[in-house]
């Protein structure tokens, strides 16, 4: 947070370094400076940070709603999503064929007025809603959505969305104003199936849909917003449809940087809203009238991935030891500063791959909280391990492990890298940390290219279907899309396979419930926890229901009232 050109780009705002400077200069003394009928305390605030207070102050008198995410999205074509970031900003561009209300729960459409289910959840036939048309003016069509369809079916299209789809959907017809969707198999809940954004037909011409594509950039959706990406910020425009009516006029996204400052320019008035902010500064958060946290249920988890294909670690007593030698307590407190008094905890642990909210969830498994040295030393010597000098040896070889930690969840839990492999070491295992940047992450692990790793630290979130297989299936026959480690056992096959045949609800909880019971054994995973995410808003900005995983499906009845408080 040492520059100039570090405040110009976190307040999003045109101050210059002279600027800058000047603001500093003046006040080097402790005093008390009156900007209008604000009181700026200068003692206690840096001087960089009071002169970003400063200039912020006035930000806000235009109609347009600016806000941070922890990152730029890295495209705005919804096929080729990897982010949290980028799935929330398509939210606002495009229409998903179905999504549920965060509302009311149900599932709807703003694209589909009717749906029939035929041969028992086969096929569906949709009636396509009249008069919806895209941001540049051409009219929405079924040929829109089979387009979209077949290109996710298409296996040189190179997108990880589609990958997913094509495990689901066999093919699309199109007739006039009704379309009709088959499926590879028979789905007792089709429209949960149809949660994919619609892409234009019409924009795209021979070469099919790519990532380098201008669309990435500049897409045309029929969304409440049109979007167009910069290299410092996303500008998104209201869009007047059929199906849509936005109350505000343009919203202004940018990347927040340093936490801290983000949230001092929040408080302080430069932006209207922050999407994530973390545990240790929501107190600073919650003491200000101007600004409301908001909760946001981001359905997601943590985890440590354990390469079970890897030297020691094809030993299960291995994989237990180290799930023994964590003392989960201990992370959250160092990491995310745990209040032991706050009765609003942000941090759930979880002894299975899901939330504990989650119907999937297996309640008779219980998490492992406090670490148990002792076990795990009996663990270590079953597996024909010895001590020595501290630090485990197998087969006369020192057990080191490489752990690595996709970057960005250090802005959530601060250090935790270094926290989990000093753990690790107190333990006996000698540990090399590395921060994998998300570039890294979403081209080489997420794809099962980091097979020299030993342990892979991370995050997975979920939409309207908590569907895991593509993390634990394994990677063959396009499926296992995310499978870190390549892992692959017969009965977690078997029970993914059983969920997905499932024909009922129950029989659906019926097969998680045993998977999550076989994962807790077997130990792809070392669970942590679910953290729970929550966003900060000025006062200015109302009736902004935020939807689960998504985040800005409601967004039409967003307004913002200007002088509100």
């Amino acid at each position: 947070m040492g520059s100039p050109e570090r405040v110009n780009r976190v307040a999003g705002v045109s101050i210059g370094p002279e600027l800058v400077k000047r603001v500093v200069s003046r006040f080097t003394s402790p005093c008390l400076f009156v900007y209008g009928a604000v009181q700026v305390p200068m003692r206690r605030t840096s001087p960089l940070l009071t002169a970003l207070s400063i200039v912020s102050l006035g930000l806000l008198s235009a109609g347009t709603v600016s806000y941070y995410e922890t990152s730029l999205p890295t495209t705005m074509n919804p096929l080729f999503a990897t982010t949290m970031v980028d799935r929330r900003t398509h939210e606002l561009v495009f229409d998903r064929l179905f999504y549920r209300s965060a509302v009311t729960g149900e599932i709807k459409s703003r694209l589909v007025d009717a749906i029939e289910v035929l041969d028992d959840g086969l096929r569906v036939r949709l009636s396509l809603r009249s008069g919806v048309r895209w941001h540049d003016g051409e009219h929405f069509t079924g040929r829109d959505v089979c387009f979209t369809v077949d290109t996710m079916l298409d296996p040189k299209t190179p997108s990880l969305v589609a990958k997913a789809y094509q495990e689901v959907l066999a093919g699309c017809e199109a007739s006039r104003g009704e379309v009709t969707i088959t499926f590879t198999r028979k789905y007792y809940n089709p429209r949960e199936r149809l949660e994919f954004p619609i892409l234009p037909r019409h924009m795209f011409g021979e070469g099919g849909v790519v990532p380098d594509h201008e669309f990435s950039a500049r897409p045309i959706g029929t969304g409440p917003m049109k979007g167009s990406k910069g290299r410092r910020e996303v500008r998104l425009t209201a869009v007047e449809n059929v199906h849509h009516r936005p109350q505000i006029d343009v919203m202004a996204l940018g990347e927040g940087g340093d936490p801290l400052i983000a949230i001092k320019t929040l408080t302080n008035g430069g932006v209207h809203g922050v999407i994530s902010v973390a545990p240790p500064l929501r107190s600073e958060v919650a003491a200000t009238d101007d600004v409301a946290l908001k909760s946001y249920d981001l359905r997601s988890w943590w985890f440590v991935a354990v390469n079970s294909r890897k030297g020691a670690l094809t030993d299960l007593r291995v994989r237990q030891a180290l799930d023994h030698t964590l003392d989960r307590e201990e992370l959250r407190r160092l990491t995310m500063g745990y209040d032991a008094y706050d009765i609003h905890q942000p941090c759930q642990f979880i002894s299975g791959p899901f939330v504990p909210s989650s119907p999937y969830y297996n309640r008779s498994i219980k998490p492992l909280t406090r670490s148990d040295l002792a076990h795990a030393k009996e663990l270590m010597e079953s597996a024909g391990a010895r001590m020595e000098g501290g630090n485990w040896t197998l087969r006369g070889n020192p057990l080191i492990l490489k752990i690595g930690m996709h970057a960005p969840l250090d802005l959530e839990a601060r250090d935790l890298l270094n926290q989990i492999g000093n753990q690790l070491q107190a333990g006996g295992f000698g540990r090399q940390v590395h921060k994998i940047s998300p570039e890294d992450w979403n081209e080489r692990a997420i794809t099962g290219q980091m097979g020299d790793f030993d342990l892979l630290i991370g995050k997975w979130s979920f939409g309207v279907v908590e569907d895991i297989a593509p993390m634990f299936e394994a990677r063959r026959g396009g499926k296992g899309t995310r499978n870190l480690f390549n892992y692959d056992n017969e009965e977690v096959n078997r029970l993914l396979a059983r969920y997905d045949m499932a024909k009922t609800d129950t029989e659906a909880q019926d097969a998680y419930h045993e998977l999550h019971k076989v994962l807790a054994e077997d130990l792809p995973y070392l669970f942590l926890w679910k953290l729970d995410t929550k966003s900060a808003w000025r006062m200015e900005v109302r009736n902004n229901t935020i939807t689960p995983f998504y985040y800005f499906t409601e967004f039409d009845g967003w307004e913002l009232r200007l002088g509100a408080g």
